[in-house]
C-alpha cells in the first residue's frame, strides 16, 4: 500500500511516499532554516507563505522521483495538528483537495504521533510496549506505547520544551539559531562537569514531569555573575547540555523501569543531539533496556513519518473526511 504523506506544522514543507508503513519510496523535506535565522526564531507568516509556494512543486516532485502516478498512491495522509495553524492548514488544504480530485482516502495525522512512528522506518517493526521520549521545540513528554494507537501520557513539561530552552540558551551565549545543532556542536569542545546547572524535578523516581525554566534561569543568572563573565561559551553550554540531558534521561530510564518495558524509542528534533544519544544507550543498557535512535533526518520533521502513522490508522479502519481541520492544540490520541 502506497501513502503520501504530508507534513507542514512548522517551517519544514515535506512530502514523501511510503509503501506499507515501511519503505521509503520518497522524502524530501524543504528547510525554511535561512528564512527564520535572522529573526532567532519562526515567523509563522513567513513559513506559510513558504509553505504555500512550495507545496504543489514538491508533490510533483515526490511522483517524479519516485517514478509513481497518481493511480498508483492508495491514500493521502496529512499532519492535521498540533502546530502553526495557518502552516498545518496549508498542508491540510493540499491533501483535501488531492483527496477529493483522485477520490482516494484522506487520513488526519497527529504530528506527534508521527514521531512516535518514526521509529518504525528504519527497524521493520516499532517495539511495543516501549516508553517514547518525545522531545522538541514545542513538546517534551514521555509517552507509555502500549500498542499502536494506545497510548498514555505519564509525564510532560509543566513550563518550557526542551528544545526551547535550548533556543533560548543559545541566543543567550550569542550561537545564534536553532539553538538544538549549535549548542550540540559547541558543547563538544567544553567540559561538561566544569560548571554544575541544577537538575529540576529529578528527586522521586516515580515523578515524569519535566521543568526547564529553572535551568534557563540559572543560565542567566551565571551569565551575570563574575564567574559567568570569564567563562568560555563552550563549557557553559556543556555545562548547561548536560544538566537538561541528564534529565531527560533519569526520568525516561525511571519511566522504562517503572512500567517494565524493554524498549525506549526517541523522538523529535531534540533526538538528534548527539550527547542526549549518547548518554541515554549508556545509561538505559546498564539496565538492559534498548534504546531505538531514529536516523537525525527522521527526528526532524518529515513527511515519511506522517505517511507512515497515516498507514497504521488506515489499517485499524481510522480515515478523516473532507471535513478534516487544523487544529493547533490538538492532543496526542490516547487509547483508540
Amino acid at each position: 500500500m502506497l501513502i503520501l504523506g504530508i507534513e507542514s506544522s512548522c517551517d519544514e514543507t515535506s512530502v514523501a511516499i511510503v509503501e506499507d508503513g515501511r519503505k521509503t519510496i520518497a522524502n524530501l523535506v524543504l528547510s525554511q532554516l535561512d528564512v527564520h535565522r535572522d529573526f532567532g526564531g519562526v515567523v509563522p507568516e513567513l513559513a506559510c507563505r513558504m509553505h504555500l509556494e512550495i507545496i504543489n512543486p514538491l508533490i510533483e516532485q515526490a511522483l517524479e522521483q519516485s517514478g509513481l502516478k497518481w493511480e498508483d498512491i492508495d491514500a493521502i495522509a496529512v499532519t492535521h495538528g498540533p502546530g502553526l495553524v495557518g502552516a498545518v492548514l496549508i498542508g491540510v488544504a493540499a491533501a483535501k483537495a488531492l483527496a477529493y480530485s483522485l477520490n482516494k482516502p484522506l487520513i488526519g495525522v497527529n504530528h506527534l504521533e508521527g514521531h512516535i512512528y518514526a521509529n518504525h522506518l528504519e527497524e521493520g517493526e516499532m517495539a511495543i510496549p516501549a516508553i517514547s521520549l518525545l522531545v522538541s521545540g514545542g513538546h517534551t513528554s514521555l509517552v507509555l506505547v502500549r500498542d499502536h494507537g494506545n497510548y498514555e501520557i505519564v509525564g510532560e513539561t509543566r513550563d518550557d520544551a526542551a528544545g526551547e530552552a535550548f533556543d533560548k540558551v543559545a541566543r543567550m551565549l550569542g550561537l545564534g539559531y536553532p539553538g538544538g545543532p549549535v549548542i550540540d556542536k559547541t558543547a563538544k569542545a567544553g567540559n561538561p562537569d566544569l560548571i554544575r546547572f541544577p537538575r529540576a524535578m529529578t528527586e522521586s523516581r516515580d515523578n515524569f514531569d519535566f521543568s526547564f525554566s529553572g535551568l534557563k534561569t540559572a543560565v542567566v543568572y551565571y551569565l551575570k555573575s563574575e564567574e559567568g563573565k570569564k567563562a568560555r561559551v563552550e563549557d557553559i553550554a556543556a555545562g548547561f547540555q548536560e544538566a537538561a540531558v541528564d534529565v531527560l534521561v533519569k526520568k525516561t530510564v525511571n519511566a522504562a523501569k517503572k512500567f517494565n518495558v524493554k524498549d525506549i524509542l526517541l523522538a523529535g528534533g531534540v533526538a538528534r543531539n548527539s550527547r542526549l544519544r549518547e548518554k541515554m544507550a549508556e545509561k538505559a543498557g546498564r539496565k538492559g533496556i534498548k534504546v531505538h535512535l531514529p536516523s537525525p533526518i527522521l527526528c526532524t520533521d518529515n513527511a515519511a513519518m506522517i505517511a507512515t502513522a497515516g498507514y497504521f490508522l488506515y489499517k485499524r479502519g481510522i480515515v478523516s473526511d473532507l471535513g478534516l481541520d487544523a487544529l493547533p492544540n490538538l492532543p496526542l490520541p490516547q487509547c483508540q
